[in-house]
């Protein structure tokens, strides 16, 4: 994937993804991650969340698709996150995954603020990203 051009005031994205009980079920079965809270309905209907909800792990990897789309092979070779879980991500729920390109460092590091948030704007995981190249950036 090629990345793209970026300076200051660069938007990422958007990325928008629907999450399914499927959606949270198949990621159960790829990460090994079975805790009942993403796939027993009755067991997560008495939890503070009332569901289930999504992995965290999914919703960081619609934000690394995302970085991916922007920066290419350099997100994935270099890229570096840091983020905080604000809330839960619902089956039903839109995601809507972005950044904003903060600054460029010095002539091969880019740091963007990153965000998810559901389709009424809750934010649901936010931080900062940052992605480097010995080579230089466009």
């Amino acid at each position: 994937m090629r990345a793209v051009e970026v300076s200051p005031g660069t938007v990422l994205g958007p990325l928008r993804k629907t999450i399914t009980q499927q959606k949270i079920t198949r990621y159960a079965g790829a990460s090994g991650d079975h805790n009942p809270l993403h796939l027993d309905q009755d067991f997560a209907a008495a939890t503070q969340f009332g569901g289930t909800i999504a992995h965290g792990m999914l919703l960081l990897a619609y934000l690394s698709e995302m970085l991916t789309a922007a920066f290419g092979s350099r997100w994935l070779e270099t890229g570096r996150l840091k983020v905080r879980f604000r809330g839960p991500a619902r089956p039903g729920d839109t995601i809507i995954v972005k950044g904003l390109v903060k600054a460029i460092n010095d002539p091969t590091t880019v740091t963007a603020s990153v965000e998810c948030r559901n389709q009424v704007g809750d934010i649901l995981i936010n931080g900062e990203a940052e992605v480097t190249n010995s080579q230089g950036l466009p």
